[in-house]
């Protein structure tokens, strides 16, 4: 029997979205290694939190402190691997995004674990579980067996199913006394970016503009809007300035899943495609016939976008007002 603990994210008392997701990816280990699920949460004021997590079956262990207010990896490390070693996890994993990306690494190494990053799946036979992992953009898929006691994952949420409510589990308070001030970083402050559109990795619409805007990202803003929907780019052009890098999909910024993902403008790169190709459903659209988008994508429309999305937008409005 293997038990698996889930780093939980959270944000001012909101539970990302990708924490339930790589809750499920814990149950699946358990259900293998016939262990059980437990969630580490951290942070100040988050009785209410836990007790909603609680409700999808599994037992949460909630740090409460003031500490703990605010993120910060060397805090948060000691507090997870102590909770780690209570509840005897086999396994520590947590969710592919920025949060996990980079505390998870830190608890491994405290608890000696190797580490298998941006999971997909699991392979092996019983309880002996590998984990399948892309490689070359998503081009390999590899197996990895991971030979420590302990061993530590992130997954990516694109790939597991949130987790529903299930039948109550417990919530235990954890005792965390964290020192800031004999840490090496301390917490100034944090800028969020304000915005009335949802956050890209949450969205169930996002709208993306590469090279083919040529800068100009007007008509997708509006198309955006008139859809509640997020805002993504390609790294072309959020290295060229275009627009902000939080916006960035792709390999090497941000995986999404949403509903319905449309590319406008955008060639199809195959790191591009790597974070946004688990979409439900896909259209680009983009003058070139050849481009590879259109090899992926639901629905292709060759057009110029800038003729193409304010009729599009306007069908919308036509529709809505219908």
């Amino acid at each position: 029997m293997s038990n698996v603990l889930i780093i939980a994210e959270q944000s001012g008392g909101h539970l990302k979205k990708a924490t339930l997701h790589a809750i499920s990816a814990g149950q699946v280990i358990a259900g293998r290694t016939g262990g059980e699920v437990h969630v580490a949460l951290l942070g100040k004021g988050i009785g209410a939190l836990a007790s909603a997590l609680a409700g999808h079956g599994v037992t949460v262990h909630a740090a409460d402190a003031d500490g703990l207010e605010h993120y910060l990896a060397e805090a948060f490390a000691p507090v997870v691997v102590g909770i780690a070693q209570a509840t005897g996890a086999t396994y520590v994993g947590a969710a592919a995004t920025a949060f996990g990306k980079d505390l998870l690494p830190r608890v491994a190494a405290r608890l000696g674990a190797a580490t298998a990053t941006e999971v997909l799946g699991f392979g092996g036979a019983g309880p002996a579980v590998t984990f399948h992992r892309p490689m070359w953009a998503g081009n390999v898929l590899a197996e990895v067996d991971l030979a420590t006691p302990v061993k530590a994952f992130t997954i990516r949420p694109t790939e597991f199913p949130a987790a529903v409510q299930g039948a109550a589990g417990e919530v235990k308070a954890v005792a965390a006394a964290v020192d800031l001030g004999a840490l090496p970083v301390r917490f100034v402050e944090f800028k969020e970016v304000k915005s009335e559109r949802p956050e890209l990795t949450e969205a169930r619409v996002v709208v993306s503009g590469g090279r083919g805007t040529k800068g100009d990202f007007k008509e997708l803003e509006a198309l955006a809007d008139e859809l509640g929907a997020a805002l993504g780019a390609t790294r072309a052009a959020v290295d060229a300035g275009w627009v902000p890098n939080d916006w960035q999909v792709g390999q090497t910024g941000k995986v999404v899943a949403p509903d319905l993902y449309i590319a406008a403008g955008i060639s199809g790169a195959i790191q591009h495609l790597a974070g946004m190709k688990g979409s439900k459903v896909i259209v680009a659209i983009n003058k070139d016939p050849e481009a590879p988008v259109f090899q992926l994508a639901d629905y292709g429309l060759v057009a110029d976008l800038f003729k193409a999305v304010p009729e599009l937008r306007e069908k919308i409005k036509a529709g809505k007002g219908s």
